[in-house]
């Protein structure tokens, strides 16, 4: 495992040269926060075509509209903790995460299912659009859409079995984020400026909205998902909690509580390790 004085050196010449030279607005999509930025499975950039997912190894699951979701779902190794979502024309348009039932720790919490865990067969599934899901399998973006916005131009997480009138639009900077009932967590150099929705000290884990965003010079370029279950696949983090409460303001007890939390960091830029928030 790379150092953490390396870590630090390859996150501030990153810092540097994106501060020099730009780095453009969601120019990519990479998946996983790793303490190795080299490392197998940390930052992985996913394809953001269809032909690009079919030529490493990503299988189509369902057509476009299935199962009340906008896209179409592409899987690799039948890994579902990795959902990659097209449009009708082959260009990416959001992402999944498949989370197997387990009754015997309670997951998903009952009042969460349908919104936002929507089930699809013996699994629940998040979902987040990077583009209006009413577009995405009507008529989807042509080519120079695609050139011009790269991986989207908006966030949208779905909280209903409707893709497009129950998916909810993400505030897109952190000053209209403080006008809503999100809650300014922490900084984390690599991550973003962290906001969690509507979360107190003393709240029930039942309510707790398994999605996180993260702004970075003062633009939504990156989310993440919690879920409060373990999940073994290995693009998912295991933050425990002395790491949570680097995060989240207030920390709710019931998350630091939690035997397991499984989390995943999704970048919409090419650069995480300039995101100095």
């Amino acid at each position: 495992m790379i150092s953490l004085e390396a870590f630090v050196l390859v996150s501030l010449v990153a810092a540097g040269n994106a501060f020099l030279f730009g780095d453009p607005d969601w120019n990519n999509l990479r998946v996983t926060w790793s303490p190795n930025p080299f490392g197998t499975y940390g930052f992985n950039a996913m394809p953001r075509t269809v032909d690009d997912a079919k030529a490493q190894g990503f299988v189509l699951e369902t057509g476009c509209g299935a199962h009340g979701i906008a896209g179409q779902r592409y899987v690799k190794g039948r890994d579902y903790a990795l959902v990659l979502l097209y449009d009708r024309n082959g260009y990416i348009a959001g992402i999944q995460i498949g989370v197997p039932k387990n009754e015997s720790a309670g997951f998903p919490p009952t009042k969460q299912v349908n919104h936002p865990f929507v089930p699809i067969g013996n699994m629940y599934f998040l979902t987040a659009y990077f583009t209006d899901p009413a577009t995405i399998c009507s008529h989807g973006r042509t080519s120079q859409q695609f050139t011009a916005e790269g991986t989207g131009n908006s966030l949208y997480i779905q909280n209903g079995t409707d893709p497009v009138a129950d998916s909810l639009k993400m505030p897109m900077t952190p000053t209209d984020a403080d006008k809503t009932r999100w809650t300014r967590g922490y900084c984390f150099v690599t991550m973003g400026l962290h906001y969690w929705y509507d979360v107190s000290t003393d709240m029930s884990c039942d309510d707790f909205f398994p999605v996180f965003l993260l702004y970075n010079h003062g633009k939504l370029n990156a989310f993440g998902w919690a879920i409060g279950t373990a999940m073994s696949s290995p693009h998912m983090e295991h933050p425990t909690s002395d790491v949570i409460k680097q995060f989240v303001q207030p920390v709710p007890t019931c998350l630091v509580q939690k035997p397991h939390l499984s989390t995943m960091h999704i970048y919409m830029t090419n650069l995480p390790l300039a995101d100095t928030c």
